[in-house]
């Protein structure tokens, strides 16, 4: 019984899927503090091209988009 006990305290085959699950959970808790932060500013960085690719895509369905670089 000891020798059991010995082999599954010194087994470490586990241990590399629960470090990754550490490291997915940190990297989500990252992910949503950041995006807390800065949603608001990404929400407008995103408006703004979403607007520009708009208006680009109405001046070239009308024929008025400028060609000169």
């Amino acid at each position: 019984m000891k020798k059991q006990m010995m082999a599954f305290w010194q087994d470490e085959s586990g241990v590399t899927a629960v470090e990754y699950g550490l490291i997915a959970g940190v990297m989500a808790a990252l992910l949503v503090a950041v995006l807390g932060l800065f949603g608001d500013n990404l929400k407008e960085l995103f408006e703004a091209i979403s607007d520009t690719l708009s208006d680009a895509t109405k001046q070239v369905k009308t024929g008025n988009a400028n060609t000169n670089p």
